[in-house]
C-alpha cells in the first residue's frame, strides 16, 4: 500500500513516440524542479533499457522502483487486437498498480484508445457516472485563466445522460483542481439560442435550465466555440468527437501564432528590436499557448487516476503531466464527485432514456 508521506505514481515508460528517454527525462526534470522529498515513482517497462537510461539520471534512480514489463503497446495498435493480451505490457501493469493501491495515479503517453479501455476495465467507472471523460484545462481569457473542456475524445457519441454526467465531472474538476468558485458552465453548441442544436443537446439544456437554481455551478446554457478563448465560460461540456476537434484546433492555433511571430522576427530588424523590449510579454504568451503547459489530460470518472499526455511529449511535457498527476492525487476529487452524483440524482432521472 502507499506510504503516507509520499505520493507514489506509476509510470508507463514505454509509451509515446519518443520512448523511455523522454519519459525519464521528464521525471528528472520534475524532480529537479520540485525536489525529491514528495514523489516516488514505480516505473514499468523493459528493465534492461530503463537501467541503462537511468545511469544518466541518478536523481530518478534514487526515487524510483523499476518493474520489468516486457510487453509494449504501440500507437498504431487497435483496442480489439491488444486488450486480451495486454497483461504483461508496461501500460496495463502500471494501471493495475493503481487498482491494487500500490500507486495513486498512472501517467502514460501511450495509445489513447487502449489506455482508456484498459483504465476503464481495471479501475471501473464511479457508481452513478455513465461514462468517464477525457478532461483537461485549455488556455482561455486573460492572464493565466483556463477553461475545463470535456469530453476530449473518449466518447465519440453521447446521449443526454452522458452529457449531464460530464457537467458533474467538469464542475467538480474546475472547483477542486482549477480552484474556480461556482464555475460558469455551458454546453457547447453552434449558437447560444435554445432552439439551436440537435435533440440531445436540447434535452440536457432544458433540464439544466429548469433546475438552474439547484445546480452547484452557474449554468450559462449553450455556449459557442468563441466563448472558450474569450474567457466567458469556465467549463465546457461536449461529446468526444467535437471536443477532440476543439483540442486540436487550440493546439494548431498555438503553433500558428508561434510560427507567425518567429517568421516575422526574421524579416525585420525593427521587429527584433521591438521584441527585445517585449521579451516578458512573449514569455507570458509562450507559457499561455504552449501545448506542453497543459500536456496532461485525465480520464475523469474512474475509481483511480489515469493521466494521458501527448504521444509526442518531450521531457517538459511529461514533467508537466507528472505534476498534473500529483495535483490530482492530493485532492479528494472522487469523493466530491460521488457526493455530487447523489445530490443531483433526482435531476438526472429526468433524462432517463425511454
Amino acid at each position: 500500500m502507499m506510504e503516507n508521506d509520499r505520493k507514489i505514481i506509476a509510470i508507463d515508460a514505454m509509451g509515446g513516440d519518443k520512448g523511455p528517454a523522454a519519459v525519464l527525462g521528464g521525471m528528472n526534470q520534475f524532480l529537479y524542479q520540485h525536489g525529491e522529498s514528495s514523489i516516488t515513482f514505480r516505473i514499468f517497462g523493459d528493465e534492461k533499457v530503463l537501467r541503462k537510461l537511468m545511469a544518466r539520471y541518478p536523481r530518478v534512480a534514487r526515487n524510483s522502483v523499476v518493474i520489468n514489463a516486457p510487453g509494449v503497446i504501440h500507437g498504431t495498435d487497435k483496442v480489439r487486437d491488444v486488450i486480451r493480451h495486454a497483461q504483461d505490457t508496461s501500460m496495463y501493469m502500471a494501471i493495475k498498480d493503481v487498482r491494487e493501491g500500490n500507486s495513486a495515479a498512472v501517467v502514460s503517453s501511450g495509445n489513447t484508445g487502449v489506455l482508456m479501455s484498459l483504465s476503464k476495465l481495471a479501475l471501473k467507472t464511479i457508481d452513478g457516472i455513465s461514462r468517464p471523460a477525457i478532461t483537461t484545462m485549455l488556455p482561455s481569457g486573460a492572464g493565466d485563466s483556463r477553461v475545463v473542456v470535456l469530453d476530449l475524445g473518449a466518447n465519440v457519441q453521447c446521449d443526454a445522460e452522458n452529457l449531464f454526467d460530464f457537467t458533474i465531472l467538469g464542475g467538480v474538476y474546475a472547483e477542486i483542481i482549477g480552484k474556480m468558485v461556482r464555475p460558469k458552465l455551458g454546453v457547447l453548441n453552434i449558437g447560444e439560442e435554445e432552439t439551436k442544436g440537435n435533440e440531445t443537446l436540447q434535452r440536457v439544456n432544458n433540464v439544466l435550465l429548469a433546475h438552474r437554481d439547484e445546480l452547484p455551478y452557474e449554468y450559462l446554457g449553450f455556449v459557442e466555440p468563441t466563448d472558450i478563448s474569450a474567457g466567458r465560460v469556465q467549463v465546457v461540456v461536449t461529446d468526444g468527437f467535437t471536443g477532440n476537434i476543439v483540442l486540436k484546433t487550440v493546439e494548431g492555433t498555438a503553433k500558428l501564432i508561434k510560427r507567425v511571430i518567429t517568421e516575422n522576427m526574421k524579416k525585420s530588424i525593427l521587429a527584433v528590436i521591438g521584441a527585445f523590449f517585449l521579451v516578458h510579454v512573449f514569455k507570458r504568451l509562450k507559457h499561455k499557448i504552449d501545448p506542453r503547459s497543459y500536456a496532461g489530460a485525465t480520464f475523469l470518472g474512474l475509481n483511480g487516476f489515469a493521466v494521458k499526455t501527448h504521444g509526442n511529449s518531450d521531457a517538459l511535457a511529461f514533467a508537466n503531466a507528472i505534476q498534473y498527476a500529483a495535483d490530482m492525487t492530493g485532492a479528494n476529487l472522487n469523493d466530491v464527485i460521488r457526493g455530487r452524483v447523489a445530490t443531483m440524482a433526482h435531476i438526472r432521472s429526468e433524462l432517463k432514456s425511454e
